[in-house]
């Protein structure tokens, strides 16, 4: 599609901070759309990593108190155990108290929900962006993931974690590793983890909360790494563009979190999972009929 860069840019932002945080592929919906504006060279790739930061600092921002909230406490206790316990006791004596205090447990929980993603990632990085990074791969993912959804609907959950602060480290583990099915573009990194939650025992909104929280570790370690493989991409004369998306984005994103979360309280996702399927499936006719040439690899 024939537009001027700026106006792709804004559209791309938009689209990133709409659908970051909603079970339905960021990264998908970027490489689809990205793939229609004729948007995919070099400097793309480093565009959709910014944009990307922009809708994780949207929610940072969102959550600014609770976050600084606890990282005040962490700090706190962190101090106390330092000067007082950890001396007297030694580190491991001290250790399973010194976790049951919300502040250091909250953080410690995000580490651990983020290492299966992030080692992982390590491994299969350019397996993955070399390989699975095209519409078509996105639009079947797309699909399987909304029949997925719908399937785990269907069943019956009882939630025994009604709060981020009651989950334990081998929930956030487990949620940590459904986590890291996202690797595939398409599958979506906040379905993965929220319908992974709502499996291993966590609310509606418990399961999106913590999957909001996990997203900051998660994007920044992204973004920090993508950032450190293009460097080379990046040039000043781009910044316009990058600001462009970057703003639509966060006020997208901003949009966004606040809506999807008033809605989860009293639906399901079921919405999401055939938006998904239809989505996908026109994805995939259009290229089966020869209606629109995507890009295979």
């Amino acid at each position: 599609m024939d537009l001027p860069l700026l106006a792709k840019a804004l559209i791309l932002g938009i689209i990133e901070g709409l659908t970051e945080f909603l079970p339905v592929s960021s990264t998908g919906h970027l490489i689809i759309f990205g793939d229609l504006l004729d948007y995919t060279d070099a400097q793309s790739k480093v565009f959709k990593i910014v944009i990307q930061l922009a809708a994780i600092l949207a929610v940072c921002w969102d959550y600014r108190a609770r976050l600084i909230e606890r990282l005040h406490g962490a700090t706190g206790i962190t101090r106390h155990y330092a000067q007082v316990e950890l001396r007297e006791n030694g580190l491991w004596r001290s250790l399973p108290r010194y976790l049951k205090e919300d502040s250091v447990a909250f953080w410690f929980n995000l580490f651990i929900a983020f290492l299966p993603a992030a080692v992982l990632g390590l491994m299969f990085y350019k397996t993955i962006k070399g390989f699975l990074f095209n519409p078509l791969t996105v639009a079947t993912m797309l699909v399987l993931g909304g029949v997925l959804i719908l399937y785990l609907e269907k069943r019956a959950y009882h939630p025994r974690i009604d709060s981020v602060d009651r989950m334990r480290w081998p929930d956030a583990l487990k949620v940590g590793f459904a986590q890291s099915l996202a690797m595939i573009p398409g599958t979506s990194r906040s379905g993965s983890t929220i319908m992974g939650g709502l499996i291993f025992g966590l609310s509606r909104k418990t399961a999106t909360e913590f999957s909001f929280f996990l997203a900051i570790p998660t994007m920044f370690a992204a973004t920090v790494y993508d950032v450190y493989k293009n460097w080379s991409l990046l040039h000043m004369a781009d910044l316009p563009v990058f600001a462009v998306g970057f703003v639509a984005s966060f006020l997208a994103a901003m949009v966004a979190v606040k809506a999807f979360l008033r809605f989860v309280s009293g639906h399901s996702f079921a919405l999401f999972a055939w938006y998904r399927i239809v989505f996908g499936l026109v994805v995939l006719i259009s290229w089966k009929m020869g209606w629109v040439t995507w890009h295979a690899d």
